[in-house]
């Protein structure tokens, strides 16, 4: 990084953390992420005496809830091989607290802001004997300050779109010696490992490893318990799709195909996650559905006669899939880009989802494998959903493929532990 970046990119953290200082908590996502590292330093400074120099400390980072399912299960992995090591667990995003907090390991906390002091204190707490990147966020000062302290650098389920942002000038100036600090990368496939190279990645520490969330989703269908009070209420013989974390845009598309689909299956039902269930957005959920004379329900629900389940809360859609015949998933009608296809998948069931999947590699690979289909308008939504809900065979079919796509993509997570592994081994030796 240049000397003017690097002064530049130092006082926006400055400014960041003064700001932090002076932010009341609110509830607004920007809010809570500044007020949280209020008190930060001092928070990891408090853990410091738990740390046991006798074991290693794996420290694994993931900004948010997406990349934090990813490192999840090697985290668990490697707690039940490996019992010996410290886990540390650090996220940026407010979205991904409640998640890092029921997480299995030693210490949890938001990763303070990339200042030097920030950088030196969290080093300092934590004393570990390496840090792991999950997916492709990296930080420029914490990765120089650790390589200066020997820490091994990581980056596992390491993915990177031809369109993404961080191939432009000015990032690749930003976290070009940053990704080049880094001694062991998995990338998801030999095409994202060809793209890292471009943002500085050397290649001798280029494997592919594959993509944890192959991994994470089929061990949690194989987990799912439909006895339990959420899903019991809501079994039903009656042909159903779970849309997954939709946006108003989706739903524009969804919800005009609904209406045409009605009079092809007039017993048709819909559970649908919105991707942010503020209370506007439920409220504009509810009103379609009462205009469309439509019986709608908020979760938990006492029986399964609501024509519309409405999901109010987070953390629940990954065990509503099990409920389904088959999803959609939201994302493909919105900039945000397209959510997880590998969730429904992974319960055998049909995945539709709209046009914008292009940063999406697994949505392009299940529609290859036949597991699932990209619709771009609400009469295409209506004709494939006509034809999923219908037709119990092809639907059969058509799920039966989507499944065994995550399947061929399973085995992610014991080679990423093995890289974990190889980074604490070089880093107790060379911090001895």
């Amino acid at each position: 990084m240049n000397r003017a970046l690097q002064l530049a990119y130092s006082a926006a953290g400055q400014l960041a953390r003064a700001v932090a200082a002076l932010t009341p908590g609110g509830s607004d996502k920007v809010g809570r992420s500044l007020s949280a590292r209020r008190g930060i330093r001092e928070r990891y400074a408090a853990w410091a005496p738990h740390r046991d120099l006798k074991r290693p400390l794996l420290w694994v980072h993931a900004p948010s809830v997406g990349e934090g399912l990813q490192a999840r299960i090697v985290l668990e992995r490697m707690r039940a091989q490996h019992p010996e090591v410290q886990l540390a667990y650090t996220f940026f995003s407010p979205s991904a607290e409640s998640f890092a907090h029921k997480l299995a390991v030693d210490f949890a906390d938001y990763l303070p802001f990339d200042t030097l002091g920030d950088a030196q204190a969290a080093l300092d707490a934590l004393r570990p004997s390496a840090l792991v990147f999950s997916k492709l966020d990296v930080w420029p000062t914490l990765c120089r300050e650790a390589r200066r302290r020997h820490v091994p650098l990581g980056l596992i389920s390491a993915t990177l779109s031809a369109e993404s942002s961080r191939r432009g000038a000015l990032a690749t100036e930003l976290l070009r010696d940053a990704y080049a600090s880094l001694d062991a990368v998995g990338a998801v496939a030999p095409e994202d490992a060809q793209r890292l190279r471009t943002l500085g990645v050397r290649a001798e520490t280029l494997r592919v490893t594959g993509d944890t969330r192959f991994d994470q989703v089929l061990a949690h269908a194989a987990r799912v318990d439909h006895t339990k009070a959420l899903l019991v209420p809501l079994a039903s013989a009656r042909p159903t799709l779970v849309a997954g974390s939709t946006w108003p845009a989706d739903e524009a598309v969804l919800f005009s195909a609904w209406e045409a689909l009605r009079r092809e299956i007039p017993d048709v039902r819909l559970i649908i996650a919105p991707h942010e269930p503020t209370g506007t957005h439920l409220e504009s959920v509810e009103t379609w559905a009462m205009g469309s004379e439509l019986r709608v329900a908020r979760l938990p629900v006492a029986d399964s006669s609501a024509d519309v389940v409405l999901v109010d809360r987070v953390g629940v859609l990954a065990d509503l899939y099990a409920l389904g015949n088959a999803a959609f998933v939201g994302g493909g009608f919105h900039d945000a880009g397209l959510h997880s296809v590998l969730e429904p998948a992974a319960f055998g069931i049909p995945v539709a989802f709209g046009q914008r999947h292009r940063n999406s590699r697994e949505a392009q690979l299940l529609i290859k494998a036949g597991g699932g289909d990209a619709v771009g308008s609400a009469d295409e939504l209506t004709e494939t959903l006509v034809h999923w809900l219908s037709d119990h065979q092809l639907a059969g079919d058509v799920g039966r493929r989507a499944r065994q796509f995550v399947e061929r993509g399973a085995g992610a997570t014991e080679q990423s532990v093995a890289l974990a592994l190889e980074l604490l081994v070089r880093g107790d030796t060379t911090q001895r």
